[in-house]
This record gives C-alpha cells, structure tokens and sequence, in this order.
C-alpha cells in the first residue's frame, strides 16, 4: 500500500449477488492504484452502491477475486476486515451520524476506535471542522444541522485518520450547491495532497470538477472503464 503505482483494488473475474444464482456484477475484472480519483456510474439498480458496499466488506464476492488493501475479500477473517476498515473512510448516503453524539464526537469516531489520545482526536476533528466550515457547530448534534451540513460532517469523519482509500456513495447526491462544492473541495483535496485514492459512486460527474479521474460504467452486470 504505500507505493504509489500500487494497486490499491483489484477485481478479477469478480461475481456479486444477494442470491445465489442472481449475479448483480458478473466476471468484472478492474484495477484501481493508489491515488487514483474514481468515478463509478450506471443506471438505478446497476449494481453501484453493490459494488462499493463489497469493498469494505458488506457484501462477500460469490466468485472471483476481489483485493483491496492488501486484503483477498473472498473469504475474509474478522480481523483482517477489521484491519482493512482502520484504513478505509466511507462516506453513506444517509449519513449514519451518531445522533446523541455532537458533531465534534462523531468526526473524532474512526480516531478513538484506533486508540488516538483525546488531544489528537480534538485537535484533528477540529482542523476538519474547520475544513468543512462547521467548526462553529462542533457542539451540535446531528438532527440539529441540516442535510448538507450532516454529509459535510460525515465526509470529515472519513478523512479523520488519514485513510488510504476514501468509499463515497453518492455523496453530494440531493445536497445544495454550497455543500457540494465543500465536499468536492474536501475530496479533491485529500487526493491531491495526501495522494488518498477516492472511489465516488454517483449518477452523474460534477461538470465543473477540475479533477484528473478515471470514470467506470457499470452495465448489464459489467464494469467497464470509459477512455
């Protein structure tokens, strides 16, 4: 994981379904390498948020390869998930925010999971507040702020520990032009100056995203890079 030219996902031959027999991907080979700015398309019901759900674990590949980090998802252990998701920030379409947490708490999440000390997870949840333009509200709590201000936070928590690889699952999808332009800066910038890989499930591309990215299209089961 810390060369730059490494592949940061690989995908060969992979099957993905919910029911056997059903395949929602089907024998999609890909690779992704580390900073690497991806964008992820299809139709409603392609297999998108599938696809992004099984690369931190949600969903188990019924056939094929499937690498990310470092890690063979096929048959994975409990530990290695767990190991695989200290390196990973996802960004959900409905938030998942913690609600009787304040903002602050919540963006400090994946910190005290790995154990940082109080100071550090205060120190770095602000730096991202700030970022965000929410440090005003760091004693808020999540049904307090508004939708674009709740995905604001939850983009700050999934850059909180520095991930390798940032997941994001339409995440600016119903939002304002102000808090997209927010997140999109946010995103933009952990690529560029971190060199973390972000891997963007949306229904359409941002028109003014001045970004150099791959863009795949998921289609009848396939994933296919368009050049």
């Amino acid at each position: 994981m810390n060369s730059a030219k490494s592949s940061v996902v690989v995908a060969e031959n992979l099957t993905l379904a919910y029911k056997k027999n059903e395949p929602i991907i089907q024998n999609a080979t890909l690779s992704i390498k580390m900073g690497d700015f991806v964008f992820i398309t299809g139709k409603s019901g392609s297999g998108k948020s599938t696809f992004l759900k099984s690369m931190y674990g949600a969903i188990h590949p019924r056939e094929g390869i499937l690498n990310v980090c470092g890690i063979n998802l096929r048959n994975v252990s409990t530990s290695n998930k767990n190991f695989l998701r200290k390196h990973l920030g996802v960004v959900f379409q409905d938030y998942k925010l913690i609600e009787n947490w304040t903002i602050e708490k919540n963006v400090m999440l994946p910190l005290l999971i790995a154990g940082f000390s109080k100071d550090v997870c205060i120190s770095q949840a602000h730096k991202l507040l700030n970022h965000v333009k929410l440090v005003h509200k760091a004693d808020k709590y999540p049904l307090e702020l508004s939708g674009g201000e709740q995905q604001r936070v939850a983009v700050a928590r999934a850059l909180a520990h520095n991930p390798v690889l940032i997941l994001a699952d339409e995440p600016t999808g119903n939002l304002d032009e102000y808090s997209s332009s927010v997140i999109w800066d946010l995103l933009k910038g952990a690529n560029a100056q971190l060199g973390t890989t972000v891997i963007t499930v949306t229904h359409k591309i941002p028109s003014l995203l001045r970004v150099n990215y791959r863009h795949f299209i998921i289609e009848d089961g396939g994933i296919d890079e368009v050049s």
